[in-house]
This record gives C-alpha cells, sequence and structure tokens, in this order.
C-alpha cells in the first residue's frame, strides 16, 4: 500500500505524512528529494515548474511507488500531485490511496510566511492554487487547519472504517 499526502506547498504533506509513517511502522518518502538541483533552483528564483519540467520528476515518483508496491511494502509519500493527471499518473494500481490535505489560500500563506528553510517560496502559492485540481470524491480529503494530530486520527478512522478495502490492496 501506498499512501500518498497530497496538497499544495504548506499544506501539511511532510509533516502528516511522517506521522501516518511512524504509526503504519512504514518508510516515508518526500516527493520533494526527487526534484533536479536545476528545477529547484528554478523555484528558488520564483519560477514555476511547467508540465515538462514534472515529467521526470513524476516518473521517478511512478518507479519507486512500483518498487514499493513490488517488494510487497507500504509507504507514505508526500507529493504536491496538484492535478489530476499527476495523480493518474502516480496511481499505478488500487494499492495507491490519495489522501488530500485541503487548505485555503488564506491559511497556506501565513503557513509559509512562518516557514524557513525550504526551497519554494511562498510567492509560487499563487501558481500552485491556479493549476491545483482538487479530487472529485471528498472520501480521503482532509481540512489541512486541523492539527496534523486531529488529521491523523480522522485518517486512521477512516482507514479502520475501509480496513476490508486497505487490507485487501496490499
Amino acid at each position: 500500500m501506498v499512501f500518498v499526502i497530497f496538497g499544495v506547498s504548506g499544506a501539511g504533506k511532510t509533516t502528516v505524512g511522517k506521522l501516518l509513517a511512524d504509526l503504519l511502522g512504514c518508510e516515508f518518502l518526500d516527493a520533494d528529494d526527487y526534484h533536479s538541483a536545476g528545477h529547484i533552483e528554478k523555484m528558488q528564483r520564483g519560477l514555476a515548474l511547467d508540465d515538462a519540467d514534472r515529467e521526470g520528476w513524476l516518473s521517478a515518483l511512478r518507479a519507486r511507488i512500483n518498487e514499493v508496491l513490488n517488494e510487497g511494502k507500504t509507504c507514505v509519500l508526500a507529493c504536491s500531485a496538484l492535478k489530476a493527471a499527476y495523480r493518474e499518473r502516480l496511481a499505478v494500481s488500487g494499492a495507491v490511496k490519495f489522501v488530500y490535505l485541503r487548505g485555503g489560500f488564506d491559511l497556506i500563506e501565513t503557513r509559509l510566511s512562518k516557514r524557513s528553510g525550504h526551497f519554494m517560496p511562498a510567492s509560487l502559492l499563487k501558481s500552485q492554487f491556479e493549476i491545483l485540481e482538487e479530487p472529485e470524491s471528498e472520501e480521503w480529503t482532509f481540512d489541512a487547519g486541523h492539527s496534523p494530530e486531529k488529521i491523523i486520527e480522522m485518517l486512521m478512522m477512516k482507514m479502520d472504517g475501509d480496513a476490508g478495502d486497505v487490507e485487501g490492496d496490499k
């Protein structure tokens, strides 16, 4: 099973993802680690990546997801996956569950203004919201305004309720 925690930068993907991985006793992966140095530099200059820039990044993530599933393991991946096409690319099987952290622009902008040490500047937030395609289903959507612990609590309740589905996907 691979859980992809997705949303705009500052939604809490890494924090929630690490908490979930700790609870599940599995590996945590951060999609930011799969960006090329050139792409990181581009974002640091305040330039948004386009679909062509993301091609190699998505291919590497897809390969890693396949690797995890082929090994019969579970992992949690924090990944923006803003467009439906990106999520479709990463959805290599039904064993990939997408967990969306939804937050409004003002909430996320406030969080980003307090964050330091990350390569993506707050100035790119508007471009992220512009390309964001929210999932059609609300089933695995959680309010990013909740504390990470509350999101994990709600997510675990959801997973317990879907235990048959989750267990069957392993």
